[in-house]
């Protein structure tokens, strides 16, 4: 469907240094596209689209989905029974029943446990995908697939095939942007939110949300530089660029690098105005738990989600947890999985609630993914046993986009152990994702070195029992 870029158009990008890749996302659809992309790439979707925008929830470490969404009563009646069984730290022994409760909730009687009480008030909007499965038991590369479709990293981000694919719905600010956990960062960084062998301009902008100094780095006028030098000293280096881009009318990445600037100076206001969440009521802010000290980060993060796909951002992602400080309960399960659900509960639950209320939901995906579940059986004994990775099998959730809600796909075993019945796969994961969103995963491709690369590789299929 796109071509490759020219090698010189690689140097160019290669050569703007760290404030270009920054901007990159910045660029509408079309100069986009003619900088570095195909001239006759177009940013129509293959066909009608459910969702505009998407929301992806990253819980970091690997959340149990024995303990939040995928209830196993066998597991009760077995609990403290050897069963032998493969793992990641081959520390596998008893299995484990759940230390939480579960029950049915909403008219569609979803079950979920006690662990999240405010995501369980949501259940009629939920769709679980019980059956997903991973290909890594590792971090890095499990919480790279997730993103990129890839167990190694360096691929284009799921957040960048999206932009490339359809463009941005705003001038003024990026299109793709990453809000990460202000305690550490995943397992990979800045490369799980890479644009890959994709242009440039589809890179991921982080911003810096829950610190002192500016949310986008250099971004701000330095001091003892007026207001009146500024725009002076803009305006003559944009007349002077145009003289050059008229004299050079086959050169479209002067234009694009135009355009670039032009984007950065709206965002000088536009990115401030976003992140400052006292604009927002104290009833919404109540709403996300902003301002309490358990739920404060994760509760600022999607908050300004909302705030940026109600701007016209295209795909914004969220990290709860990293590296330092995550959902991987290796020992004392309870005690992990109770905080980190506690800073995850309110603000996840809030944000579909507040969506839903401004008529934000019906158009906008919202993806609660992990890097995979946890076993059945424990790892370690005692109250600080815990349990290990498990790809095997693991529960991710959508709500919006077009879904119906209130209801399960696919089955695990009665221990949770494997998929029972409809796998999901990653691959089919994103091939439904775009689906949703307009783009025939076969169909979004991009050339590089000999190969019509795309997100979901040479697999997946979009998961009609989904979206029926």
């Amino acid at each position: 469907m796109f071509a490759k870029s020219s090698r010189r158009q690689l140097l160019l990008d290669a050569a703007g240094g760290f404030g270009w890749l920054a901007l990159a996302s910045m660029l509408p659809s079309g100069v986009l596209r003619s900088a570095a992309a195909s001239p006759t790439a177009s940013s129509v979707p293959h066909f009608k689209p459910r969702a505009k925008r998407v929301i992806q929830i990253f819980a970091v470490g690997g959340m149990s989905h024995l303990d939040t969404f995928d209830f196993k009563p066998e597991l009760h009646q077995r609990d403290g029974k050897p069963y032998a069984m493969p793992t990641f730290f081959g520390q596998g022994g008893s299995l484990r029943a759940c230390p939480w409760e579960f029950r049915r909730h909403g008219q569609s009687g979803l079950w979920v446990s006690s662990l999240l009480p405010h995501l369980a008030e949501q259940a009629d909007r939920l769709t679980l995908l019980r059956s997903m499965v991973a290909k890594s038991a590792n971090h890095m590369p499990a919480v790279a697939q997730m993103n990129t479709g890839f167990t190694l990293t360096g691929f284009p981000a799921m957040g960048s095939w999206v932009t490339y694919g359809l463009g941005t719905e705003n001038q003024d600010l990026p299109s793709f942007v990453v809000l990460p956990d202000p305690n550490s960062h995943p397992w990979g960084g800045s490369a799980q939110w890479t644009n890959g062998f994709l242009p440039a301009t589809v890179q991921g902008t982080a911003l810096r949300t829950h610190s002192d100094g500016d949310p986008v780095p250099d971004l701000t006028t330095p001091d003892g530089v007026s207001a009146t030098a500024r725009r002076g000293a803009a305006a003559w280096l944009r007349e002077m660029n145009r003289s050059y881009a008229d004299a050079h009318p086959g050169d479209s990445s002067l234009k694009a690098r135009i355009r670039s600037y032009e984007v950065a100076a709206k965002m000088q206001l536009s990115v401030p105005e976003i992140a400052d969440l006292n604009l927002e009521s104290e009833a919404t802010r109540r709403l996300y738990g902003h301002g309490e000290e358990a739920t404060q980060n994760l509760a600022k993060n999607c908050l300004l989600a909302r705030r940026l796909v109600e701007r016209g951002v295209r795909f914004v992602q969220i990290y709860h947890g990293g590296s330092g400080k995550s959902w991987d309960a290796h020992s004392n399960l309870v005690k992990n999985h109770e905080e980190r659900a506690q800073e995850y509960d309110r603000p996840v639950a809030g944000l579909l609630a507040d969506l839903q209320g401004r008529g934000l939901l019906e158009d906008t995906l919202v993806l609660g993914v992990t890097e995979f579940g946890r076993t059945p059986v424990s790892q370690g004994t005692g109250t600080g046993a815990g349990r290990d990775h498990h790809p095997s099998c693991f529960t991710c959730w959508m709500a919006g986009g077009g879904l119906s809600g209130g209801r399960a796909y696919g089955a695990s075993d009665e221990l949770g152990y494997r998929p029972a019945s409809d796998p999901v796969t990653i691959y089919d994961l994103h091939a439904t994702a775009l689906h949703l969103l307009g783009l025939d995963h076969e169909r979004l491709t991009f050339y590089h070195n000999g190969i019509n690369r795309r997100l979901t590789d040479v697999h997946g299929h979009v998961v009609e029992g989904l979206i029926s």
